[in-house]
């Protein structure tokens, strides 16, 4: 309207428009994370950030766009109270075009010396609980802002530990091995842990797990070649079963609306698993054929994940043609890597922070995803030695790691620049 009256201070209004949507925008993006599951989440997410730059752009070139971007920010406070917005949220949104560089900061008086092999580590949501799988033993800490203290150590797992879950809505966590099992571990009133259920049906060394956000699906992989769903109806069920790997499965993946499954192992396939609306079970879409076998796949959003094929400086960025659904390779991510023989440390996105955490070989490189869509190295962490294991926390807080070098679990913080 303002643009269509041809009024003389009509950029003045403009402008003040765009300073307000800015404000709003910030204070709803945190709020919109918490439907990041949902169908419509992308679709808003573009409509906030149109709202941000839509009528700025009307009067303005990009390069001076960005320099009064810049300028904006040192004037939210002054538009916060003029709106009468609640000064206690931070600008979310303006920070994603002006994202500051970060690293993971070890805190030397958190390192804990672990002798045994620890192929696994999980960290509960709120950060209170961390295991770690020791050899065949299951050790369980209190976790309190990166100090750590053990409180239990679980033994019913007969061989290594590869695999550790949180659930994210009730106290518990599951467990994979190389037993062939997976375990179901809840917390009892006294806060102590035992098995509530033991899963058997592979044949094979269980090699990757995964949980649906609704925590009633649980997706295993093993090295017998199959892809196993576990459903909760009362008791956990084995539902369906896959067998379109002819080798070994190493990563799995599941979409931010729960509904696709990618999985990569040693047969040099990458899998695309859809489940069926009509009948819910779960059908191979696509087969996509790779020039080398790969560790580690994750999904950023629904419309694309990452592979990182062994043995390459590189992580493959697929995304999804909308017209005929299908995944194809788009760019690849140069990374630092080395030799790696290790198929655990799988792939995590996390989405509050916009940030990819991959192990790569001796580093676990931190790779930030930018607002133009594109890919960016922050950190690269040299442990010496690709025996090398570890997880983030979903707030993306904490990095813990261990390594058959130091031999210790190591706790680093994210820290700003």
């Amino acid at each position: 309207m303002l643009l269509e009256s041809n009024q003389a201070d009509s950029d003045v209004d403009i402008q003040e428009i765009w300073k307000t949507n800015l404000c709003w925008t910030s204070k709803l993006n945190p709020k919109l994370e918490q439907f990041n599951q949902f169908d419509a989440y992308n679709q808003c997410q573009q409509l906030l950030l149109s709202l941000e730059l839509g009528s700025y752009k009307t009067i303005q070139n990009d390069q001076q766009q960005q320099i009064n971007i810049n300028n904006m920010n040192q004037e939210m406070q002054s538009v916060n109270t003029k709106t009468n917005i609640p000064p206690s949220s931070t600008n979310q949104s303006s920070n994603q075009l002006n994202v500051k560089p970060f690293n993971y900061l070890l805190i030397q008086e958190c390192q804990i010396s672990q002798s045994n092999w620890c192929l696994a580590i999980a960290i509960d949501k709120d950060c209170s609980t961390l295991v770690a799988g020791c050899s065949s033993l299951i050790k369980v800490f209190e976790f309190k802002q990166g100090m750590i203290k053990l409180i239990q150590t679980l033994n019913q797992h007969k061989d290594l530990v590869t695999t550790l879950n949180f659930m994210q809505k009730s106290k518990q966590f599951i467990s994979g091995s190389f037993d062939k099992s997976i375990i179901i571990w809840k917390q009892n009133q006294n806060n102590l842990w035992s098995y509530q259920q033991i899963l058997n049906g592979h044949n094979g060394f269980i090699q990757c797990l995964i949980i649906n956000t609704n925590e009633d699906l649980i997706i295993s992989g093993s090295d017998d070649c199959t892809l196993k769903f576990w459903i909760n109806k009362n008791e956990w069920l084995c539902q369906q079963t896959i067998n379109d790997h002819s080798k070994y499965i190493y990563g799995l993946s599941l979409n931010q609306q729960q509904n696709r499954v990618v999985s990569c192992g040693y047969d040099q396939y990458i899998l695309i698993i859809e489940q069926q609306e009509y009948n819910k079970e779960w059908k191979v879409i696509q087969k996509i054929t790779i020039d080398n076998y790969g560790y580690r796949v994750c999904f950023i959003d629904n419309n694309m994940f990452t592979f990182t094929p062994n043995n390459k400086e590189q992580i493959s960025v697929y995304e999804m043609n909308n017209h005929n659904k299908q995944f194809t390779k788009t760019r690849d991510i140069p990374i630092k890597s080395g030799l790696d023989n290790n198929a655990r440390f799988p792939q995590q996105y996390i989405n509050s922070k916009s940030i990819l955490i991959s192990k790569n070989g001796e580093y676990v490189n931190l790779i930030r995803k930018q607002q133009n869509g594109e890919f960016r190295t922050e950190q690269s962490i040299h442990f010496g030695i690709n025996c090398l294991y570890g997880v983030m926390s979903d707030d993306g807080e904490y990095l813990i790691t261990w390594d058959d070098k130091s031999k210790e679990i190591q706790i680093r913080k994210f820290r700003q620049l």
